[in-house]
């Protein structure tokens, strides 16, 4: 199965069929879904049958609730066994009923590991993938010499202890607007390989690592392959100006290993002051805040 990028790549999905109702007709809303993707082959529906996505448990529970067919919308596609805290979807319907109802009433049709947090409704010019601005992934590393059994896979482990002060000035060469192709999966299906990242933090939060990313957009894997040239940077096996050098390269067979998607969290995406949506409280919950 083809993995789907980290964010965005042009989402294939299809809209309500409004060819024989008026706009008028239909009412937009936005809603934020949290979930945890261990269980997940991604955000995006599969082809192939009996593949669970978080897309699809979605769609179903809230077309249960609207006693009609219900397709989304989604801010940035999520990659296989990676979670979200602040993921915006927006879906047209004629159904009408109240926001405790589309939020309380969803939830109930959802399995523990998805809920809705919010709901609001929107005018038609909202789209939940092409009004955002930036959007902003946190990944979590648990760096110790013994793996941990809890959050097996709300984490990534590894034993190596990781100097963070080097896994910090490798970030300066990854800001700005840059040719990522040394960081994109060989399979993205990304137009161009450029991209802004407008912030990369690292910090300790607790016994936890973290790597706080806000950009533009982002390509198929580019945080997980971010995180494997710092991780690799971080225990020492290459100098900070790696990140540098793999950057340059513009080959992404330069660029080391891919990091596990455990610990990849989509933490929020920024939109119009316009739209007057909740803001994101930085996930995921249990993290120690420190950036």
């Amino acid at each position: 199965m083809q993995q789907r990028d980290d964010t965005q790549q042009g989402a294939t999905t299809v809209a309500p069929d409004r060819s024989e109702k008026s706009p008028s007709e239909f009412s937009r809303y936005a809603l934020c879904v949290e979930y945890a993707g261990g269980n997940y082959r991604g955000w995006q529906t599969q082809k192939e049958k009996d593949v669970p996505t978080v897309q699809e448990t979605v769609e179903a529970a809230l077309s249960k609730i609207a006693n009609e067919p219900i397709s989304v919308i989604c801010a940035g596609r999520t990659d296989a066994c990676v979670s979200g805290t602040y993921q915006i979807i927006h879906f047209d319907t004629t159904a009408e009923r109240n926001l405790r109802g589309w939020v309380m009433g969803t939830n109930t049709q959802l399995p523990d590991d998805i809920a809705i947090r919010w709901a609001k409704p929107v005018d038609n010019s909202f789209h939940a993938r092409f009004s955002a601005l930036e959007r902003r992934y946190r990944y979590l590393i648990y760096s110790s010499p013994v793996k941990p059994a809890l959050l097996s896979k709300g984490v990534t482990w590894t034993h190596k202890k990781l100097d963070i002060s080097a896994m910090q000035e490798a970030t300066k060469y990854l800001l700005g607007e840059h040719d990522f192709s040394s960081y994109r999966a060989i399979a993205c299906q990304a137009k161009s390989p450029v991209r802004e990242v407008r912030a990369m933090n690292i910090y300790t939060a607790g016994e936890l690592i973290v790597i706080d990313v806000r950009a533009n957009a982002f390509l198929h894997h580019m945080i997980r392959n971010f995180a494997g040239v710092l991780m690799t940077i971080g225990a020492g096996e290459a100098k900070p100006v790696w990140a540098k050098e793999v950057l340059e390269a513009r080959d992404r067979t330069q660029g080391g290993i891919t990091a596990p998607p455990y610990g990849l969290y989509f933490v929020d995406v920024k939109y119009p002051e316009e739209y007057e949506l909740p803001k994101s409280q930085l996930g995921p919950y249990f993290l120690m805040q420190n950036g």
